[in-house]
Order: structure tokens, then sequence, then C-alpha cells
């Protein structure tokens, strides 16, 4: 048995991602399924998911990643959207069979001559979002790039697929339809079908007829997106921050700090109470112990000592209050009660290569050269008033404690005149005190080594050093109390120092309900109480969690506006781009109120959710806004008869491509276990996103559209043959 092995969180994890990725694939097959009908057309768009995921691996094998939590995240978020453009590509192709009654493959042909625009323009899209992710620096950008490669490999191989595999297999495996009629798919399903096609109709009336209505009222419900947007920026602004969400890793760090200058029994009797307490209190969650005496996180030392506690599997933990930040919080209520030590249980942050705990770490450091004492007087402040603050817990210094040391001073001018050097000095009480490395012997064929120390009965006591003696030039023996004077004080055990300053380091947690970002202000606040020349450096996932969040608003803006300059080339306007990104706040809200409503923060998996929910908003108005400018252009129509024409041919496929994005990631949200602290970040936003940002994103697009056409009218040209009707208001 292994008390300390990170091994099966990482395999757990895995594991439960790949089970992901099949739920997703088979909830995405019964969606398109129940709007596609038919299990050909069906498979197409199923057909193309491994050929897609063969490629992405390859792109992945190139950039030289490996299969992880991370990149498995990616290829989950992928599979809702890789699929999308083989949805459209379908549904037209069905479309098109059904009102004009031709045969598979001339109805693949002009479906495609109707909908290449939309997909490239999709694809770009999507691809838009999530490039400038891979040019980010530091801890964030590793994770960053994970997921930027992996969609952005994903969501190209897609459209390429679309665009030449999948309209293949439209005209070779789709069954001719008479005009008007659709496909039955046996007498059980047909009946629900029908029922199914029949409410859809019905709907999709009452959503032409609501459209109409919003474009007929178009300032009041501006007013309304205003108001939508002014609630965005509340939540956004009032949203808790993070860097990563704390994991159950199935391992719990405890670490024990007696009083300077305690002996080693003390430190063993204490780490014994620790044992009992998680091998009987704690007998249903925790699988062993290993304790080890003389050594912490903090440093070494006779009264130092650390715990590594090893947590039974997830699948006998599934109780309440069984988790292992439930395991610590009652660890450090039953710790409290050892007087003799300082004993803290914490869990291990989700990315250990940067820290040894969850919460904060900060450096307090002296920049004005203030001196050792007055720094660990304002350290002893700042724990004080750390202790009253209700958002803290758990704060404690990383580190030792003054210990007593004897200080020996040296008269450098007495020495001189007795013909000692300092040189001498220093190797006397090296040698003597220390030790000194003479030499190598053989000894019976093994090669030993000499040290040179002094008796142990002549180095126990300060009383000691008056045993020796240093030579002089003169080669006479010169007794160190010739030259010295000692006496006993307090210092620190070991020079502490950061970015070249003398420093102490902090940690400590939020209290429950609260987050890391929260521990964060609180400690700013606390710090600008304390001495001039006190100051402070966040360190390790603080320092990350800082350095991410002053990051994000530049990737989200530099995302918008690759966004829109592919839309403004793929339109060759810059005033219909805005029509498709007005729609973004809308779904943005959507994630801030679904993270929001689970408590979730702000953090790194937030952000890359967010972008997937700029990518799908897009997306859909993408649909509308390409179909709507198609029936102006081509087939002459006025702006509010295309836009309804539009919205109408395009409900379905957007409803289609959105419940499969969505319901793709809702195993990620219902995730449990090893990992789920991951999984349900990423897949809370992205979801709540998904389905607001469809719900109002239908009905919003449209006027959008009308609006922005009609602030900026297309110029004539003067060889158009086709004269546009001017906008007319819809009839009831």
């Amino acid at each position: 048995m292994v008390p300390y092995d990170t091994t099966p969180f990482v395999r757990i994890s895995i594991k439960s991602v790949v089970m992901t990725l099949v739920e997703a694939v088979a909830l995405v097959f019964l969606v398109m399924f129940l709007f596609l009908q038919n299990l050909r057309a069906t498979l197409i768009p199923t057909i193309a998911i491994p050929v897609v995921l063969l490629g992405t691996f390859g792109v992945m094998a190139a950039f030289g990643f490996t299969i992880n939590t991370l990149t498995m995240f990616g290829i989950v978020l992928a599979i809702g959207l890789l699929v999308d453009d083989a949805i459209v590509v379908v549904e037209n192709v069905e479309r098109v069979m059904t009102e004009e009654g031709l045969s598979p493959k001339e109805a693949t042909k002009k479906s495609m001559r109707q909908i290449t625009g939309a997909l490239v323009g999709i694809g770009l899209v999507l691809s838009a979002v999530f490039v400038p992710m891979a040019f980010f620096g530091g801890s964030t950008g590793v994770i960053y790039r994970q997921f930027s490669i992996t969609i952005v490999a994903a969501m190209a191989l897609s459209v390429l697929v679309a665009i030449v595999f999948t309209p293949a297999l439209c005209a070779t495996m789709l069954k001719p339809v008479e005009k008007g009629h659709g496909h039955d798919e046996g007498r059980v399903l047909g009946g629900f079908f029908r029922w199914f096609n029949r409410m859809f109709a019905r709907n999709t009336q009452r959503y032409e007829s609501a459209v109409g209505g919003i474009l007929k009222r178009s300032v009041r419900y501006l007013a309304i997106y205003l108001a939508i947007v002014v609630v965005l920026g509340l939540l956004f602004v009032r949203m808790p921050t993070s860097f990563l969400p704390e994991e159950d890793q199935g391992i719990l760090f405890n670490q024990i700090m007696l009083p300077a200058g305690a002996t080693q029994e003390r430190t063993l009797e204490v780490l014994k109470k620790v044992e009992r307490h998680f091998l009987q209190d704690e007998k249903d969650t925790v699988r062993a112990v290993f304790t080890v005496a003389g050594f912490s996180f903090g440093g070494g030392g006779q009264n130092m000592g650390i715990a590594f506690v090893n947590l039974k599997h997830w699948d006998e933990r599934k109780g309440p209050g069984m988790d292992v930040k439930s395991v610590a919080g009652r660890a450090m209520g039953a710790f409290s009660q050892i007087r003799e030590a300082m004993v803290f249980a914490f869990v291990p942050p989700a990315v250990i290569e940067l820290g040894t705990s969850s919460g904060f770490n900060v450096q307090l450091q002296d920049r004005s050269g203030l001196g050792h004492d007055a720094l660990i007087a304002a350290r002893n402040q700042f724990l004080g008033m750390a202790s009253q603050d209700k958002r803290l817990v758990g704060v404690r210094p990383n580190g030792q404690d003054d210990t007593p040391e004897y200080q020996l001073e040296i008269d450098h001018a007495k020495a001189g005149a007795l013909g000692v050097t300092v040189a001498d000095i220093n190797d006397t009480l090296s040698t003597a005190w220390g030790g000194t490395y003479v030499n190598d012997f053989i000894d019976r064929g093994r090669i030993k080594k000499v040290y040179l120390q002094a008796d142990a009965g002549a180095r126990m006591t300060p009383d000691d050093l008056g045993k020796w003696y240093v030579r002089n030039k003169a080669g006479e023996m010169v007794p160190f109390s010739a030259f010295t004077q000692a006496k006993w004080s307090f210092g620190s055990p070991r020079l502490e120092r950061y970015n070249g300053q003398s420093s102490v380091e902090l940690l400590g947690q939020a209290a429950p309900g609260l987050s890391s970002g929260e521990a964060m202000l609180a400690v700013e606040e606390i710090m600008a109480k304390l001495p001039p020349g006190i100051g402070y450096e966040w360190t390790g996932t603080s320092f990350e969690e800082r350095r991410s969040g002053s990051q994000a608003p530049a990737l989200y803006a530099l995302s918008l506006l690759v966004v829109f300059l592919c839309l403004a080339a793929l339109y060759e306007s810059w005033s219909v781009p805005f029509a498709v990104m007005l729609v973004v706040p809308l779904g943005v809200l959507g994630a801030l109120l679904a993270a929001t409503g689970r408590g979730l923060s702000n953090d790194i998996y937030f952000q890359v959710g967010l972008l997937a929910t700029i990518g799908l908003s897009s997306k859909n108005a993408i649909l509308i806004v390409e179909f709507a400018k198609a029936q102006m252009e081509e087939e002459g129509k006025d702006l509010l008869t295309a836009t309804m024409e539009a919205i109408r041919m395009r409900l379905r496929p957007i409803l289609m491509t959105s419940l499969a994005f969505g319901l793709g990631v809702l195993p990620l949200v219902l995730a449990t276990g090893a990992g789920s602290g991951s999984q349900n970040a990423i897949g809370t936003g992205v979801l709540g996103g998904t389905v607001v940002g469809t719900a109002l994103g239908i009905f919003f697009v449209p006027l959008f559209y009308v609006m922005i056409k009609r602030i900026f009218k297309d110029k004539p040209h003067p060889d158009s043959s086709v004269s546009v009707a001017a906008p007319q208001e819809v009839k009831p």
C-alpha cells in the first residue's frame, strides 16, 4: 500500500472523461435522430465524429501534446461543435428533398451552394474564438494551449469533412422522398415523429409571429437588450474569481509545527495523535497515513513534521461529508484541541507543481531594509488581523519560527594583533563543530570517506568553546576567549528571500462558501494596514490566478476582434458582422447565470467555456444572417421578407445543433467523483450559455440584422439587374 500516490487520480480522471465522451456521442446521436427522423441521415454526422477525432489526435501528436484531462476536455467540447457542420449539411439536404422533391444528388448540389458560405463562416468564427488562447504565456498559457490547439484542429477538420466528405455521404446514403413528404422510421416511431413535426410546425408559426411582433416594436426590445447587458456587467463584476477549481485528488496533507527548540520525542507524540484521528475517527474515509518527523513544507527541524493521508477510493466515498474538503475541515476542528503544537490539514492544489496547498500563497517582504525583527512583527500583526477576519481560515506562516542561537562575535582587531586570521578562525570552527571532509581510503575493497570533527564531549555546550585554540602566524596557540565574545539571541534558522528581498511566506484558505479570489481581496485589505516599508508579492497558484485574471480581458477582446475581422471578410461588410456580434452578450449572460447559481467561480475553465459560448452564439447568428443575406441578394426579396424566411428555414438546424452541443456537455455538468470539479466548472457555464444564448438569440438576431441593415443601407451596384424592394413592416 502506497500512502502517497497521485497516479490513481490521474488514471480515474482520464477514464471519467472518456466515459463522458462516450455519453456525449450517444446523446448527440439521439438529438440528431429526433430532428432528422431518418437513421441514414443520422448516421452521416455520426460517421464524421471518428473521422474528425482521428485527425485531431494526429494534430495533437504533431504539436507534442499528450492525452490528458485538458485535451480530453477539449475533445468533449469539440464533440458538440464538430457535428454541427455535418448536421447543417444533412438537414438542409433533407429540407431541399422534402420541399422540392429533388433526388439526393441534386438536392446535395443545391444545398451546398446555399450553405457553403455559412459553413466557412462558422468554422472561421469557432476557430478564431480559440486561436488567441494559444499565444498566452505562463502556466495559464500552457492550459489555454491544450484547449486551443485541440478545439481549433477539430473545428478546421469538421468544416473540411462537412464540405468534402458529408456531401458525398448524403448523395449516396440518403433515399429520395416525394415532394412534401418526409421519412417514416417504422410503425412505432413514425407516429411519434409525425406528432413531433406537427408540434414543431405549430411552434414555428408562433415563433415567426413573435419575431414579427419584435420587429414591429424594435425600440422596446432594444431597451430590453440594453438592460440585459447592464445585468451582465453587474454579474461579471460581482462573480468571485479563482485560478482552478479544487479537486478531490484522494490525498490530504498535514503540517505539524511545535515551538522552537521542541524535541523530536514531542513531535512524534503529536504525529501519533494525528495518526490516531485519521485511522480511528476517519476510518470510513481514510485508507492509510504516512508521517515524517523532522521535515515539513516549511523547513526541517526536530520540531517539524508532516503527514500524508491517502483516502479511500472515490466509489467508497459517495456519501455526504466524505469528500476531501470535508475530511480536512473535520481534521482542523480536531487538531485545534492539540495545545502543544500547531497542526494544519489542507487540500493539495489542483496543480501540485504550483504549490503545496490550495488557497492563497503570499510572500511578505521587507522592502525598506527595516530588519528581521520588523518583518517578524509585521508577520505577527498580519496573522492577528487574519485570525479576526471571517473570510479567512487556516492562515499560517510557511516557515520556521526564530530559534535560540549562540552568537559568536569576533573582534577582528584583537585577532589581528594576536596574529590570527579570520580564515583560520572559520576553519577551526567549521572543522570542530561541523566537520570537514579530508580524503578517501580503501577498507576491505570499499572506498570510505574520512571526516575530521571534534569529539562529541568537546562540542556539546557553549562552554566547550573555551577548549578550542587557533594557531597564529608564530605557531602559538591562541584561545577563542582571547578575541571573541558570546551571547544567546533569537534568529531565523534560515534566510528567506523573494525577488532579492527578505521575506516570509504566508499560506491560508478562504472560508467555506468563498472563493480564493475573495480570500485574496481580504489579504490585500489586511496588507494595506501593515507598517510602511512592508510589501507583499503573490506566489504559486495565487500569482497565476492574478495573472490569469489580468489576461482574461485581453483574451476576450482579442477573440472578439478576430471574430469580427473574419466576419467582415466573409460578408465583405463592416456593418453586417455587428448583427452577429451583438448576440454574444446573450450567451455570456447564460453562462454567468448558470455558474453563479451553482456557486462556481470565474476561473480558467469558466473562461474557456465562455469562449465556447461566444462561438456557439455567433454560429447560430451566422445561420440566420447568411440565409437572410442570400434571400435578399440572390432572390431579390425585401429585408423583412428575407429575414422571416431565414428564421423559418434555419430554426430547425439551430435548435438541433444547440441541443446537440448542450447535451454533449451535459455529462460534464453532472459529473461526480475524481476530476468532477474541473468537469463541472467547464460544463456548467457552457450549458447555461447554450440554453440562454439560443433561447434569446433566435429572437434577437433577426432584430439585430434588420436594425443594422436599416442603419447601414447597402450601396446599389451600377450593373445590378435586380431591384431590391424597400423594407416593409410585417403585416399581422
